[in-house]
């Protein structure tokens, strides 16, 4: 397994990290960025080109609401990751998501069903940020997988402007797109998911919900009762606020279970409030609040999960953290990449990007995957030795 690793910064040109392995023919390119649509089209041109315009280059990636690379984080840049594996294989599938009710789960459904099964180890997620419902999303690709297939990746990314966002799957970059990453050989892959939010204020009950649209809380409009714990001036700033206070949902019992939703949307009229994943009806809910010793700790306490023995081999670390957590970190931003680094070594190589959500297993729960919010998602793949 080699690894080469470049960054187009927004204007000038390209830079390779220090220490690059030589990789003639990767099976996989991913990147992420904060580019706008025509630049991210012409600098995939130029990682073609790059690499000889080879027919079987799987070159994948999205728009992000910041760009991790190495062990420091960036924005109008374009941040790539090169692998090559001695004996591991790659397979893309791409799909688009349409509308409805059904459109995420089916989309999944669709995408799964043309990658093979056979020696499959795990699989990239890599979907669009906001014509998603990322719960049934997740559903529909174990539907078509199984759920023993591990999956991860995220939620494309639009900064905090909530517009529009972009994947980019061999060939045009476009929004509502779905890929998956097949990996497939004689691989390691080790994944960590921890959030590191404080809850407050009482446990509460989900009495109205339809999929990922939260209607009422204890028979209380949804909307007002947010409002009431974010206080007039973050209710002002709505729905980009809402990523400092997301919502803790479980099962009634089983918070061994629980999962953290962010919100994506209001609706001032129905006093509705729309999450990247499902907040069913009968789940306790919750809110939380942010503590940066806790969320940086996490970060590491995550990458210590994820990580794998790979004999002093190179890795590559896929880091997918929620927009909400570098709003929050602010100029310590930084402190959970490096956090993240000091558990993996410095022959992992690190890259990932600011998402919308991110999908992951659960912890301690057996072939368990699950759309996550402000997390720090870690998938770390390592390539054994052939015997």
């Amino acid at each position: 397994m080699k690894i080469k690793q470049l960054q187009w910064v927004s204007g000038k040109s390209w830079k390779e990290k220090p220490g690059n392995d030589q990789v003639d023919k990767p099976q996989l390119i991913l990147f992420f960025t904060t580019l706008d649509k025509k630049e991210i089209e012409e600098r995939c041109e130029d990682l073609k080109q790059q690499f000889g315009n080879q027919n079987e280059l799987n070159l994948v990636g999205c728009t992000s609401a910041g760009e991790i690379y190495h062990d420091d984080v960036y924005e109008n840049t374009l941040s790539a990751t090169a692998i090559e594996f001695d004996h591991a294989e790659v397979k893309v599938s791409v799909a688009q998501i349409g509308t409805g009710p059904e459109a995420s789960f089916n989309a999944g459904k669709e995408v799964a069903a043309k990658l093979p099964s056979e020696n499959l180890r795990g699989v990239i997620v890599i979907s669009d940020g906001l014509k998603v419902n990322g719960s049934e999303l997740v559903k529909g690709i174990q539907s078509g997988l199984g759920k023993a297939v591990p999956l991860s990746g995220g939620l494309a990314g639009d900064q905090d402007r909530f517009s529009e966002t972009y994947v980019y799957a061999n060939g045009e970059a476009k929004s509502g797109q779905l890929a998956l990453i097949g990996l497939y050989g004689n691989l390691d892959i080790g994944h960590g998911s921890v959030g590191g939010w404080d809850e407050f204020g009482p446990v509460r009950t989900i009495s109205a919900s339809n999929g990922n649209i939260l209607e009422k809380i204890d028979d209380e409009f949804a909307l007002d009762l947010y409002k009431k714990y974010l206080g007039e001036e973050h209710s002002k700033k709505l729905p980009g606020s809402a990523l400092l206070f997301p919502i803790l949902v479980y099962p009634e019992g089983k918070k061994d279970q629980a999962l953290v939703r962010t919100v994506l949307a209001v609706d001032e009229g129905s006093k509705t409030m729309t999450f990247a994943g499902d907040v069913p009806t009968g789940y306790c809910a919750q809110l939380m609040r942010a503590n940066f010793d806790h969320i940086i700790d996490a970060a590491g306490e995550a990458a210590g999960i994820a990580r794998v023995d790979t004999g002093g081999q190179v890795s590559f670390a896929l880091l997918i953290s929620c927009v909400g957590r570098k709003m929050i970190l602010g100029q310590r931003t930084a402190d959970e990449i490096e956090s993240v680094q000091e558990k993996l070594g410095k022959n992992t190589h690190q890259l990932g990007f600011y998402s919308y959500g991110e999908i992951s297993p659960i912890v301690n729960i057996k072939d368990s995957c699950a759309l996550h919010n402000q997390t720090m998602t870690i998938t770390v793949i390592s390539e054994k030795k052939a015997s």
